[in-house]
């Protein structure tokens, strides 16, 4: 009896294993994200709107499955017990009865906050208040939560992220950690165990070129994403922010491309265009169901840059079953004639493979015979190869 109290004595003087919630993301996460269009000038009846549009729309059935709202959903100040408010005049319901409603809709609910002590808007932050927050979060019904870095001073991003990570797991509900610090710490190396998904580079905007202070264009932003493969796979992912697909800055063949590289880099699928006025061709991207497939392989590959030839990037991944996928884009800003020559891909072996066309939707043929045609500017020949 004696030995038994010693080792129960010693059991319980052990912390707690601390943890995320494993499971939740074995594939790129796939939903809607208010920010990219709306900003702050969000409130529920739009939300209600985007989730029966994401159902209309044929996201929902396509795997798009989280609607999230971003930073601006908070009143400017916590209650007098400390608990984060919904602003009253946007969100007179509150966020459980909204994430009941998303949830009636079959989609999962997500928000927003930051740890620091205020949102990069200003909204009250969660620095202090993990654990309270984490309840809150849970009594909502919430199952994602995207969490940014703004108003952080000095504090160390791994151990933060390390608190909210405990405290959501302490709080019981299965949720979906998306870590938001930009890539300033370079949490592909450390957030394996903390998050679901860490962003690798500032804000995305909806243009090609364009850099700015704070936000880059989709060319900059897939520029950043070399050499990072290696950290991503089931439950841990890369991810270069959400989708600008069909958001006025874009060309339909840079939303092409846009959606094309970001299913080859096994990115979360997380649109952000409004649902209310999206064409046909914008809603045939986002709902194609080959391309999703690339995204959303079990093996969990992320795609690797090939080759950079002057405006030409060739990027590589790896399926499962024997297959590939392969995407050549072309960066510059005239047309090029892309001539294949299947030899030169040795990765394929000796193997004869069947060509798909994703975006052309068509069979073309075997690796057998090489292929010549023209690549438009910033446009994107999308294959699928099948032993």
């Amino acid at each position: 009896m004696k030995v038994l109290r010693i080792l129960l004595l010693c059991l319980l003087s052990l912390p707690a294993y601390a943890q995320k919630f494993e499971g939740l993301a074995l594939t790129p996460p796939m939903g809607w994200n208010s920010w990219n269009t709306f900003e702050v000038d969000v409130n529920e009846d739009l939300v209600r709107e985007m989730a029966d549009l994401m159902v209309s729309s044929g996201m929902r059935d396509a795997g798009y499955t989280y609607i999230v709202v971003d930073d601006g959903w908070e009143a400017m100040e916590r209650d007098a017990n400390g608990n984060l408010v919904a602003d009253p005049k946007r969100f007179p319901g509150g966020m459980k009865a909204l994430a009941d409603y998303v949830h009636a809709k079959g989609l999962k609910f997500g928000i927003h906050n930051d740890a620091g002590t205020r949102t990069c808007n200003g909204f009250p932050g969660g620095r202090g208040h993990e654990y309270q927050d984490a309840r809150l979060y849970a009594s909502w019904g919430v199952d994602y939560l995207k969490y940014d870095w703004c108003n952080t001073g000095t504090a160390d991003a791994q151990e933060t992220y390390k608190t909210m990570r405990d405290a959501l797991y302490a709080a019981g509900r299965p949720v979906v950690f998306s870590l938001c610090e930009w890539g300033n710490n370079k949490p592909w190396e450390w957030a394996k165990d903390i998050g679901h998904l860490w962003r690798t580079t500032g804000d995305i905007t909806d243009c090609y070129n364009c850099q700015g202070e704070y936000d880059m264009g989709m060319r900059f932003v897939l520029e950043l994403q070399k050499g990072l493969e290696k950290h991503a796979g089931p439950d841990h992912w890369n991810d270069p922010d959400m989708l600008e697909v069909g958001n006025p800055g874009l060309t339909l063949a840079e939303s092409r491309s846009h959606f094309t590289l970001w299913s080859m880099l096994a990115a979360p699928l997380m649109a952000g265009n409004d649902l209310r006025i999206m064409s046909p061709e914008i809603r045939d991207i986002l709902t194609n169901k080959a391309a999703i497939a690339v995204n959303q392989d079990a093996l969990g590959k992320q795609a690797y840059l090939y080759m950079d030839h002057i405006s030409k990037l060739i990027y590589v991944k790896e399926l499962s079953e024997g297959q590939w996928a392969i995407a050549w884009h072309n960066s510059g800003d005239q047309a090029f004639k892309l001539r294949i020559n299947w030899s030169h891909f040795k990765f394929l072996g000796e193997k004869t493979h069947k060509i798909y066309d994703v975006w052309a939707d068509k069979k073309m043929g075997k690796t057998g015979k090489n292929i010549e045609l023209d690549i438009a500017s910033h446009d994107t020949l999308f294959l699928v190869l099948t032993p």
